[in-house]
């Protein structure tokens, strides 16, 4: 907001040098706040609003940010902010001497003081503290957002996250429930009988999840390790070694996309219990999120992404197989063991079999995928899934196509993950061997063979059930956040210094700089090859229904399960979001598309691309240098509309 006695029209430059300048008057007065190393609080602001009764006439010590600043005159109202929420304070010259009152006429939007004084209410009813003492503890040199409108701008807010917290009070009650979650959760599991542990970070071989690991080097034993991609493996070596129900609460680290529900490093908890099964873990799961909506938020009833949710115990159980008859009429369970009926039963419901080993086991799983999952809002387990997903689970002593596994579902997201959890060395080390075998095809998500988990398992390990889910989805059904950035309080980002070789310039002197004759960048096509123009002419009649227009990204994802493919929802000036795939992941990463205006063709018929409807056509320039291509998504000015019509 604008300073105090500072026109609004000066730039940002002028005023962190009056901040600057009013610091070292300070400073060369010996009155130096950074040199302030302590204040004592008596009480916090919402101490003083709830039990005003009792404190009414009482002399407190607050201590806070000063976020607003009302009068003239021998007398100023402020707002300060504190850890609680914000308290009015009210200074009269009278009260603090004149030399007091001058130096906090001159305190700045965004400085943290000490105060001293009475609590009391003014006459328009807003409980205060009437200032008797007053201590600048700390300069702002920085001024904060404007005041009406805060810190609006999503990217910056995640950037700077320390002045969303400032700006924005629904932001810091977001990460207080995400704390009482996590409190939550270690006392529930605490009084069960499970034991909180730590397993590596940095591991020799990425296991226990199908995901792409980090990699990085460690110098002493010249050898390159991973990040870890899941604690399962660590966790169960602990079962066998005789601790029968343990958990962790820890980090984990995927080199891959990000999108809304996806971020490069992200909290899970995995838990173990010996001699239980999958329906134990079904309960567990059930009872603790249905308990820790009751616990924070006094209620099971919630708002996310559109939809209210209902938790209250007693969620749908159903097998994978079920789902899909019951929303699709496909009956996977009557093909019995046929591989090619189950792929021609999967593509007869319109799902996308391409780019996926042609089994029964993966014709119902992408049956679910594409069709099934998208339809589940109310919390469902989803049960006994394929095999060939489920390299860590227990086989169906009924089916063994099938294993003892759900994913919980809520919204059309998957919550959590859980198995009766494989204890045969020998399938185990056969499972392994098939992820391998994926690898060695180019399967970068695979897993590896650990031949020291096998190991373990040649020990014994008792029946034991497992549970694994995302902390940070969890705290975004419970917040009602739609990106997993608003529930993480230093998301992955973009840095913003990426090296520009247009920006040498600005290091030199701004008269050279203006000066300076424009250098044109030289592109080098020497070695660029084209795809032959088209020679068959196409009437004007027929190309001038083409409908192009110009789109805004609103959102971008990778979509799950592919490779290629990015999920565009578009602006496109029509009122109603439109979605877009389009093959360009090996191009772009999907945050770096968000906000860019793009050139799409918005009246092709819609296809159906892994499950999921695409309407309209984005344009790209492709050519090769080389054996290599190249691709090139059409950006444009993001001065043009959305839905603006090309001609």
């Amino acid at each position: 907001m604008p300073e105090d006695n500072a026109a609004p029209v000066q730039e940002l430059s002028e005023l962190l040098q009056i901040r600057r300048d009013k610091l070292k008057k300070l400073q060369e007065e010996g009155r130096d706040p950074f040199a302030v190393t302590r204040f004592d609080r008596t009480a916090w602001s919402d101490d003083i609003k709830n039990a005003f009764e009792s404190l009414d006439g009482q002399t407190v010590a607050v201590a806070g940010r000063i976020m607003a600043k009302r009068g003239m005159g021998k007398a100023i109202f402020a707002d300060l902010q504190d850890g609680h929420g914000k308290i009015q304070i009210y200074v009269r010259m009278n009260d603090v001497g004149e030399e007091a009152f001058d130096d906090f006429k001159r305190f700045d939007i965004g400085d943290i003081i000490g105060a001293e004084g009475f609590v009391f209410k003014t006459r328009m009813g807003e409980i205060s503290v009437h200032v008797q003492g007053l201590k600048l503890l700390s300069k702002s040199l920085r001024p904060l957002p404007e005041k009406f409108h805060g810190l609006s701008d999503t990217e910056t807010r995640y950037r700077q996250r320390y002045v969303d917290l400032i700006m924005n009070p629904d932001v810091k009650r977001t990460f207080e429930i995400r704390s009482q979650f996590n409190a939550y959760l270690r006392h529930f599991l605490d009084s069960r009988g499970f034991m909180e542990v730590e397993t590596p970070v940095l591991n020799t071989i990425s296991g226990g999840a199908t995901a792409r690991p980090f990699i990085t080097h460690h110098n002493t034993l010249d050898i390159d390790m991973y990040m870890r991609i899941a604690t399962e493996l660590h966790l169960k070596r602990l079962i066998v070694g005789g601790f029968e129900r343990v958990y962790e609460i820890g980090r984990i680290f995927r080199n891959e996309g990000m999108d809304t529900k996806h971020n490069p490093e992200f909290t899970t908890v995995e838990l173990y219990q010996a001699y239980t099964n999958l329906e134990g873990m079904m309960d567990i799961f059930e009872e603790f999120l249905s308990s820790a909506a009751m616990h924070i938020l006094g209620t099971y009833n919630v708002t996310w992404q559109g939809q209210e949710i209902d938790l209250t115990p007693g969620w749908r159980r159903m097998t994978m197989a079920d789902a899909v008859k019951e929303y699709c009429g496909a009956d996977f369970m009557a093909i019995e063991g046929d591989d090619d009926a189950g792929v021609a039963l999967a593509k007869s419901i319109g799902v996308d079999m391409d780019g996926v080993e042609h089994t029964w086991g993966n014709a119902l799983y992408e049956s679910f995928d594409q069709k099934v999952e998208e339809k589940l809002i109310q919390p469902t387990f989803i049960t006994m899934y394929p095999v060939e997903v489920s390299p860590l689970a227990k086989r169906s002593p009924e089916d063994p196509r099938l294993t003892e596994r759900y994913e919980l579902f809520i919204c059309h997201c998957e919550m959590g993950n859980a198995f009766s959890e494989l204890n045969d060395p020998i399938d185990q080390k056969g499972r392994f061997e098939k992820q391998m075998e994926l690898r060695a095809k180019g399967d970068e998500e695979a897993g590896m063979m650990d031949e020291d988990f096998i190991n373990a398992l040649e020990y014994g390990m008792p029946p034991t059930g497992g549970l694994g889910f995302g902390v940070d989805r969890c705290v975004m059904l419970l917040t009602g956040s739609d990106s997993i950035r608003d529930v993480i309080l230093f998301p992955t980002m973009k840095p913003l210094d990426m090296p520009k070789a247009e920006n040498k310039a600005e290091e030199q002197p701004v008269e050279a700089a203006v000066e300076a004759p424009k250098v044109e960048e030289k592109i080098d096509f020497s070695n660029v090859v084209i795809e032959p123009l088209f020679q068959d002419q196409v009437d004007f009649e027929t190309f001038s229904k083409s409908d192009f227009r110009a789109v805004k990204v609103l959102e971008c994802e990778a979509v799950k399960k592919s490779k290629k493919l990015l999920k565009f929802t578009l602006d496109d000036g029509s009122g109603e979001n439109r979605t877009i795939l389009s093959g360009i992941h090996a191009f772009y990463e999907p945050e770096d598309l968000i906000g860019k205006t793009c050139i799409a063709i918005t009246n092709l018929p819609p296809r159906a691309m892994m499950g999921i409807e695409s309407c309209g056509m984005l344009l790209s320039a492709i050519h090769k240098e080389g054996e290599e291509e190249k691709l090139n998504l059409l950006m444009v000015d993001p001065h043009i509309p959305a839905g603006a019509k090309l001609y």
